[in-house]
This record gives C-alpha cells, structure tokens and sequence, in this order.
C-alpha cells in the first residue's frame, strides 16, 4: 500500500503528515507493507526542507523530519500511489485536474477520510506556534485511523 500527503508547498501539513504517519507505521511494524510520501501542488520550494517550525513542533513530539524535502506532485504519481490525501480542498481539486485518465490512484482529504472534523487540515504558515501544534493534533488523530483503515485493507 503506498500513500502520498499532498498540500501546496510540501514543507509544512504534507511533510508533517508523511513524519507522523511514517512513525506511526513504523511503530505498527508495517513499513514493509505501507509505503509514505509526500509531495506539494506548488513548485516553489522543491527540494528544500520542511519549515522550520513544522520541524520543531514535530520534534517536539518525537518526530524528526530534517531528512524531509519538498517535491511537486506529478502525474506519475497517480499510478504509483493507491492513495493520494490532501490537505485541503484546494489542493484536492489541484489533484483532481491533474489525475489523468484512469490514474488508479484513489484521492480523498485526509480529515473528512478518516471522519474528522473539519475536513481541512489548516495552513500554519502565516499564523503562529499555536498553529503548528493544531496541524500535529489532527495529523495524528488521521494518522491513527489512517493505520485502522490501511491494516483491514492488507
């Protein structure tokens, strides 16, 4: 099972979702069978790392994503990836005129997929440290019922 996080830059939800989804998998003893990435709908910040706060918030919490780096999404990735979770719906509608057709793989929000409320996870960028941790919070909440969902469909 392969899934990618998508948000528009890749260095703040998507590289913290792929962390801690990553970790959580890993935890599970599942990293043979779930691969995880993440990718950005923007080019901007290809191949730099995560924002710097992004990486202290998950740091903090025992995640460490320093190895991370921002790469666009691309066409490819429809088929390579089973599941393909954006942030927002921005990003998900990005998704949706981008997936060629019969691009296999099955696209959803990650919130709204793993019934969470609200269905978007917010863009920290702009705001503050509080924002940061709000982004963490619902990550690993997706990220637990995520791994529910992904072991009954092994």
């Amino acid at each position: 099972m392969r899934v990618l996080f998508v948000c528009l830059g890749n260095i703040c939800r998507s590289p913290t979702a792929e962390g801690v989804f990553r970790h959580k998998v890993r935890e599970a003893g599942l990293q043979a069978r779930i691969e995880v990435d993440s990718a950005g709908t923007g080019d901007w910040h290809v191949g730099k790392a995560p924002d710097a706060r992004t990486r202290q918030a998950a740091l903090r919490r025992g995640y460490d994503l320093s190895a991370l780096r921002a790469r666009q999404v691309c066409v490819d990735d429809f088929a390579r990836f089973d599941l393909i979770l954006a942030m927002d719906v921005n990003n998900l509608r990005h998704l949706e005129r981008l997936r060629p057709a019969g691009g296999g793989a099955e696209l959803d929000l990650l919130l709204r997929r793993c019934r969470l409320a609200p269905d978007e996870v917010p863009d920290p960028y702009y705001g503050g440290e509080a924002g940061f941790e709000q982004v963490l919070d619902l990550i690993e909440q997706a990220g637990d019922a995520l791994l529910l969902e992904l072991r009954g469909r092994l």
